[in-house]
């Protein structure tokens, strides 16, 4: 455990060493971007200009969240224009679309989005949220997941529906309390009913340290993670992959956990590979790191600077580790789907372009 702990100064100088990393070619696998609103309005750009600016980049696919506190922002409101504009805006520039119709948990910080009028109380901590103890909770939110696929299933572009982010796993360090598998459960056969023609993901975090991989497991042992339900549910089974992040940061001092030589995600992937290559399931990264995570819910923009949980030169590495997983598995990942697409553009318009490029080598060469 100790050997995946680094002490580093958290912003270095910017460098160009993302020009003289290698891209693994990524045979069959499509590539693809999340797009997280809350993301784009935290670090203060226009969420649909940076939809539009990340649309032009020749990925396939593009993964777009339906947040419920926006889309029902009173009761009895449904409101999906903003969501409508996005499918719209992906369509027209020839996009693959991933929704994830939420309903609690959906990608992107704080990830719980139900509306603060469909709670009575918040959700207690240290508790599994179980259909009967929350039933109305239960049924608002197959309502809405039911509403949205009913209202986009039309859509040729939409190739998949997410249901939760996460599904089970408690919300970070933030709150403990975590959905039950049944609770996700109904959400799901909610989804299957309103169209049974479409995929269904599923993701969860892959932990790539020792001391992450032994706390998820405590948390989470009476039913199990997000991976292993996602395993029980889904046609497509999504792993989110961050091997550096921040644990504590002192002055411009930070404490890393840093897994990307580590072996502790070793078994864990060969067992899902194993799984999806004998049940003929799917598997793509629905998550790799290509931002900064530091010890702050916004990634910082220093001038000048890269952080040192994410640089431009790891982007390339990260994907390259899972082509590397590919590869030796001989299987073939649907799609590896880059986060921090936000983050690329704040950082060009800050006057360092690197995150952009080192994507763009990926997309030019891979």
């Amino acid at each position: 455990m100790l050997s995946e702990l680094r002490l580093r100064r958290a912003a270095g100088l910017s460098t160009d060493r993302w020009r003289e990393v290698a891209v693994e070619p990524r045979r069959s696998t499509r590539l693809g971007v999340s797009f997280r609103p809350p993301q784009a309005d935290a670090l203060g750009l226009d969420a649909h200009a940076t939809l539009l600016q990340i649309l032009t980049f020749p990925f396939e696919i593009v993964r777009l969240g339906a947040y419920w506190n926006r889309i029902e922002r009173q009761p009895g409101m449904f409101d999906p224009t903003e969501l409508d504009r996005q499918v719209d805006a992906a369509e027209q520039a020839g996009k693959q679309v991933i929704l994830c119709v939420g309903a609690l948990k959906t990608f992107g910080y704080p990830e719980f989005f139900v509306p603060a009028h469909r709670l009575a109380a918040p959700l207690r901590e240290g508790v599994l949220i179980e259909p009967a103890a929350h039933r109305s909770l239960l049924d608002a939110a197959c309502e809405f997941a039911t509403r949205l696929v009913e209202r986009y299933r039309g859509r040729n572009g939409i190739v998949a529906w997410q249901v939760e982010h996460e599904a089970v796993d408690p919300l970070g360090m933030e709150h403990s309390w975590r959905l039950s598998t049944s609770f996700v459960r109904a959400e799901v056969e909610a989804v299957r009913k309103a169209d049974p023609t479409r995929p269904l993901m599923m993701n969860g975090f892959l932990p790539t340290s020792a001391p992450v991989r032994l706390q998820q497991w405590w948390r989470t042992r009476d039913q199990g993670d997000s991976l292993a339900v996602a395993q029980q549910l889904a046609d497509v089974v999504g792993i989110d992959y961050y091997p550096r992040h921040a644990l504590l940061g002192i002055g411009g001092t930070t404490l890393y956990l840093e897994g990307e030589t580590s072996s502790s995600d070793r078994r864990r992937r060969r067992a899902l590979f194993a799984w999806a290559r004998t049940q003929g399931k799917r598997l793509m990264v629905s998550e790799g790191q290509a931002e900064p995570w530091e010890a702050v819910t916004t990634p910082p923009n220093p001038s000048a600077q890269t952080m040192s949980s994410c640089a431009p030169e790891h982007v390339i590495q990260n994907y390259n580790r899972c082509m590397h997983w590919a590869r030796d598995e001989d299987f073939a990942l649907d799609a590896y789907i880059f986060w921090g697409a936000e983050y690329w553009i704040l950082r060009k318009r800050s006057g360092d372009p690197r995150y952009m490029q080192a994507v763009a080598r990926i997309l030019e060469d891979s």
